[in-house]
């Protein structure tokens, strides 16, 4: 299995769908669907019929899965840029294409 490219709690930008240009942290990765968890991106609302347990009901807002693909690690300047391996230092380290800096994850 390839090395992941992006990890929790790295700092993540929209490339495409209706959360375009947003950026936000990830939550979750879920590497045997593809998808990532972003804070504050893609979030749907769930109604809920009140219950016993909840009995006032109401809408609930939560983040939903969005596929790896729609999603670049964000570089220092804030802007999308891909990923690639390096060995330094005697250790295989992420590096953001664009600016050649080590990726802090």
């Amino acid at each position: 299995m390839a090395a992941a490219k992006i990890k929790k709690g790295d700092s993540v930008v929209v490339r495409s769908g209706k959360d375009k240009g947003r950026t936000g942290t990830v939550l979750q990765v879920l590497p045997k669907d593809g998808k990532v968890l972003v804070s504050g991106v893609n979030v749907i609302a769930r109604h809920r019929k009140p219950t016993q347990v909840n009995p006032q009901g109401g809408i609930d807002r939560v983040e939903a899965p969005m596929a790896i693909s729609k999603v670049s690690v964000a570089d220092k300047d804030g802007k999308p840029t891909r990923v690639r391996f390096e060995e330094r230092d005697g250790k295989k380290v992420r590096v953001a294409v664009k600016s050649g800096e080590t990726i802090d994850g």
